[in-house]
């Protein structure tokens, strides 16, 4: 390291990367982040220096592991907590309404994260959701979690429990203690649970207050583990209900996870929202980083200063990772290699191979069942299916993170719809009830149109349509706040509001994506590009 001084900016993974958990494993730093109905699932990052980051693939990457047919948007995998011990990683997560009201917390491992994962050993005995683990010094397993008692009588009022997991079964034993119920008085959903042994004591962090403006870390210590804890005097930790909304830049921390460095430094990940001239972003919820230092055996975390400027990095040796194409082509060796792949896709004959994945960054609502995208030969094809954009299915969709709050993304389509029904195009999407969509689709004299469509609340309008010429079409939205407008070749299609794919408007736990889709009966459509790239804000 060189004598001066590092700094970094929040966040330090843009875009939708909520419920940050990290593990540190000598030099290495891992993270997992929640994604709820996308699949794959449960999103995975390494890091050597806990600024820079790169995507290590997915937990949840074959639909062999783990069922999320028809889900609504914002169900599905929550809060994951990542946890190293004795040469394994671990992985508590909670998959909540799934397949015919199934789902509950569940376990995986692995002994490589950016390798495979097992399939999920299910905890019946584990009530609730945002289970976390301790592996204790003395050897024994803690399983905590958040759950809500009376949600009929008393909806939100969640109570943090903790229970014995056998590390050979990973089954609960034991009696279940309740240990939390939140730092204010009649709190509203103590949540994000999260158990550390330092200095002798039991340290409990957790959220407090619902994901939103309300959203608070808070702590408490005991000498057991089982408790009793005692408050924080200095709760909340970090916090920014008690400001006014439209004069910051960042809004509702929370979901904090602790992590040890070599040098004995702390530092914490949480989600929080940055929000764009006053007004709430398109983004959802992120992960940023802070300093904790400790006072009276009590954490202090550094808070949240605005997003301009930079903060003071941990004395790491500066590891900044190669940065990706801005412009995708889909075509050559990368494409299904690297962190995450492996050598099948799903089980049985006629079964996707995950070589064909078109990279770590790409994501599709809920569960495929059959092989409908293809990578290389000249870009992506996607198989146009009956499902649509606008069903809670797995609709021929892919998408990545909007990261800006300015933005382009542009896209080249190769499409001949023959059909009213066939559709491909450019989506900027939110969820399958709230989205705008630019479409090649046929026109009334057998030619094509650009038509421009919103999606709010799952109810469709056309807002704009222009007739386009033979051949591949360039298509793509550029983005500032909520100004979105839409071109197809030179021309622009029309602009609509992006306020209903916001957080305060569509809401939802994860943010926006751009993406690509196609909707019909068979045709192809070939996506030769797809580029993002941020714009200058202003």
């Amino acid at each position: 390291m060189t004598g001066r001084v590092r700094t970094f900016r929040n966040p330090i993974l843009p875009g939708a990367h909520p419920d940050p958990s990290v593990v540190r494993a000598g030099d290495d730093f891992w993270l997992a982040t929640s994604t709820f109905e996308y699949f794959p699932g449960i999103a995975l990052h390494h890091s050597r220096d806990l600024v820079h980051w790169r995507p290590a693939g997915h937990a949840i990457d074959r639909p062999g592991q783990l069922a999320m047919d028809g889900i609504r948007s914002s169900g599905g995998l929550y809060a994951p907590t990542l946890r190293y011990a004795d040469g394994v990683f671990h992985l508590a997560c909670t998959l909540v309404d799934g397949p015919g009201s199934g789902g509950g917390n569940f376990l995986l491992t692995a002994t490589d994260p950016a390798g495979d994962w097992s399939d999920p050993v299910w905890l019946p005995d584990a009530p609730g959701f945002d289970p976390s683990l301790l592996f204790d010094d003395d050897g024994r397993a803690w399983l905590c979690g958040a759950w809500e008692r009376d949600p009929a009588g008393a909806p939100g009022r969640t109570e943090v429990w903790v229970q014995e997991l056998d590390r050979e079964s990973l089954r609960l034993v034991g009696e279940r203690t309740t240990i939390w119920t939140g730092a204010m008085a009649g709190a509203r959903w103590a949540e994000g649970p999260h158990l550390y042994r330092i200095d002798g004591r039991y340290h409990l962090v957790a959220a407090e207050g619902g994901t939103e403006r309300e959203h608070a870390v808070v702590a408490a210590r005991a000498e057991k583990v089982t408790g009793p804890y005692e408050p924080c005097p200095r709760n909340p930790l970090l916090t920014t209900r008690h400001l006014a909304a439209d004069a910051l830049d960042v809004t509702g921390p929370g979901h904090a996870d602790l992590v040890e460095l070599a040098d004995g430094s702390w530092w914490a990940v949480f989600l929080a929202s940055r929000r764009h001239a006053g007004r709430a972003g398109l983004l959802g919820r992120e992960t940023f980083l802070t300093p904790v230092a400790w006072e009276d055996g009590w954490p202090v975390f550094g808070g949240i200063p605005p997003v301009t400027d930079r903060l003071e990095a941990p004395a790491l040796p500066e590891h900044a990772w190669p940065a990706g194409p801005r412009v995708v082509t889909f075509d050559g060796p990368e494409f299904g290699s690297g962190p995450g792949s492996g050598p099948e896709f799903g089980s049985g004959s006629g079964s996707p191979s995950l070589a064909a994945w078109p990279g770590a960054e790409w994501l599709t609502p809920r569960t495929p069942r059959s092989t409908w995208w293809r990578t290389g030969d000249g870009g992506l094809r996607l198989t146009a299916r009956p499902e649509s954009v606008r069903d809670a299915a797995n609709p021929s969709l892919l998408a990545r993170r909007v990261e800006h709050h300015a933005f382009t993304a542009y896209l080249r389509l190769v499409f001949a719809p023959s059909a009213p029904d066939e559709r491909a195009g450019l989506v900027v999407y939110r969820g399958n009830e709230w989205h705008v969509r630019l479409e090649v689709a046929a026109s009334a004299g057998g030619e094509r149109d650009a038509v421009l469509v919103t999606c709010e609340a799952g109810v469709e309008r056309e807002v704009a349509r222009r007739a386009l010429p033979p051949g591949p079409v360039r298509l793509g939205v550029e983005a500032r706040g909520y100004d979105l407008r839409f071109h197809a070749g030179p021309e622009l299609v029309g602009a609509v509001s992006g306020e209903p794919l916001s957080d305060e408007v569509a809401g939802g736990f994860f943010g926006t994506l751009a993406g690509v889709f196609a909707t019909g009966r068979g045709s192809t459509a070939t996506i030769e590009w797809f580029e993002y790239a941020p714009l200058p804000e202003g």
